[in-house]
């Protein structure tokens, strides 16, 4: 998802991220207060204390004309006076991109946005999406000083980014506050330069808390109904105390002005990654090494984990990644992580993430149907991770005719030349091919399609129909209600529950 929203004209804000409305993914908010603080009589004089540190970002960016960029295709040569030169002519004309012309030169475009000084030397934080692209970044103080800004480290990640200028005086600073901390009703302000009117204050409370917007694998904004609107990006929002609590980022809109739906990344968050930009311009993360998904009761019941869906399901532990080599294994329930009980599946890897490279770290797993303790060594996580495992032989194919799981609604195979053929599957495929798949189906329901491969049944490896069909009737005669298979397909793998109806039924739901 791109972070950055850009109006090609003279001069524009920088928008925070807009978000079309839609179904956000839910978090439970924090608990009320007690008690809540009477509502001051004005924020004037917190406001008037604040403002000298909040500051407008504006940029300069060059842009290329696309009909003057390198790459562009040349339009073919032909005889004067031939019939193909005028054709090639209106072809190339009909086909160039709007506003690009030969010659035309290249142009300039700039943008508006917002930060806060949170050194007196000059370290002022913004978004990333503000200064993305930028060829020239200059930060404006409240007096109308403009200071030239040097880039000191980016995190796209997070859509964070550190700048620092030079002044030849103390600059006003403010600091970062504690966001766990905020509540849901707690009044909030917010500083910035909204459509380039600089030094605009607006109030509001905390609407929500962990709020997930798909804008990142780290999501975990603070949800504000103060007044955000393009320029905003980038600055701050605070508490009463006067401490910032989050980065103001992203609004959901269908036209692009506020609506009160504004998204701040939380100070906890941002003041990690702050620091390292500061000391070393990048950011190291941990990383373990797994593939997750979303526990639900369904899962919950087939693994007999008491207290229904929660923490992180493990898929796939990648060879040779930390978890694997600290003992965690395919089918996993990750319940708790270095202190932190990991409640649903999201909240693993921004616990990872923060965890420091080199960490061992506890971990508390759901296996065979108890708890145990894991100790493993948090690693960085890659620039580019490394998702194909070594190459093993793979097995001979395998005899036997397409069998129809009973109570499933869906037919088996195994991996053969035919079915590697018939399905495009990879030459290490391993398991059993889903041939069909009933309409109405406990399976159809599922999303389980023909081509899928069914690699585990409750954990338990199988690689011919008659070990998925002893997988599941071991499970009826121990009045399990529903199967756990691990399926895998071009997506990669997930973990499935399928309701087991009794032999003979069809598996459709009742």
């Amino acid at each position: 998802m791109r972070l950055a929203t850009l109006i090609l004209s003279a001069t524009v804000a920088s928008a925070p991220l807009i978000l079309p409305p839609r179904a956000l993914a839910q978090a439970q908010p924090a608990p009320a207060p007690a008690s809540a603080p009477a509502t001051p009589e004005s924020f004037a004089p917190l406001a008037r204390r604040l403002l000298p540190s909040v500051v407008n970002i504006q940029t300069n960016q060059t842009l290329q004309a696309r009909g003057n960029r390198p790459d562009a295709p040349e339009m073919p040569q032909a005889p004067p006076g031939s019939p193909f030169e005028e054709l090639f002519r209106d072809f190339f004309e009909r086909n160039r991109p709007p506003g690009a012309r030969p010659g035309q030169p290249p142009r300039r475009q700039q943008s508006q946005g917002s930060g806060f000084i949170i050194e007196a030397s000059g370290i002022v934080v913004t978004n990333n999406h503000v200064i993305d692209g930028a060829d020239e970044i200059n930060v404006v103080l409240q007096d109308n000083t403009t200071l030239r800004a040097e880039l000191v480290g980016t995190d796209q990640r997070t859509d964070l980014a550190v700048l620092r200028v030079k002044s030849d005086k103390p600059l006003p600073v403010v600091g970062f506050g504690d966001s766990d901390r905020a509540e849901v009703g707690d009044w909030v302000l917010a500083i910035g330069n909204p459509l380039g009117f600089g030094g605009s204050v607006t109030s509001g409370i905390v609407s929500a808390r962990g709020r997930n917007i798909n804008a990142g694998p780290y999501d975990d904004f603070i949800q504000t109904d103060a007044a955000i609107n393009r320029g905003n990006s980038g600055g701050p929002l605070f508490n009463v105390q006067g401490e910032v609590i989050g980065i103001n980022t992203a609004i959901v809109s269908p036209s692009g002005g506020s609506i009160g739906i504004g998204f701040a990344i939380p100070s906890n968050l941002a003041k990690n990654i702050v620091a390292q930009l500061q000391d070393t311009g990048k950011v190291r993360r941990g990383w373990l090494g797994v593939n997750i998904q979303q526990v639900t009761d369904e899962i919950a019941e087939s693994l007999g984990l008491q207290g229904g869906g929660r923490g992180a399901l493990v898929a796939r532990a990648q060879e040779g990644g930390p978890a694997a080599q600290g003992g965690i294994q395919n089918g996993d329930v990750i319940l708790r992580f270095n202190g932190h009980d990991v409640r649903e599946m999201r909240q693993l890897p921004r616990v990872v993430a923060e965890t420091p490279v080199g960490t061992k770290a506890p971990v508390v797993v759901w296996r065979d149907g108890r708890e145990q303790t894991l100790e493993l060594t948090v690693a960085e996580l890659p620039a580019e991770q490394q998702q194909a495992a070594a190459a093993t032989a793979p097995e001979a194919p395998r005899p036997g005719a397409t069998m129809e799981l009973s109570g499933l609604g869906m037919k088996v195979a195994p991996v053969s030349p035919e079915t590697r053929e018939r399905f495009s599957l990879k030459e290490d495929a391993r398991g059993v091919v889903v041939t069909e798949v009933s309409p109405g189906s406990s399976a159809a329901e599922r999303g389980l399609s023909a081509g899928d491969l069914i690699v585990e049944v409750q954990q338990n490896r199988v690689t011919t129909p008659q070990e998925v069909q002893e997988q599941l009737e071991r499970l009826r005669r121990q009045n399990r209600p529903s199967a756990l298979l691990l399926i895998e397909n071009g997506q990669g793998q997930r973990f499935v529950p399928l309701r087991l109806a009794p032999e003979g039924g069809s598996g459709s739901p009742g």
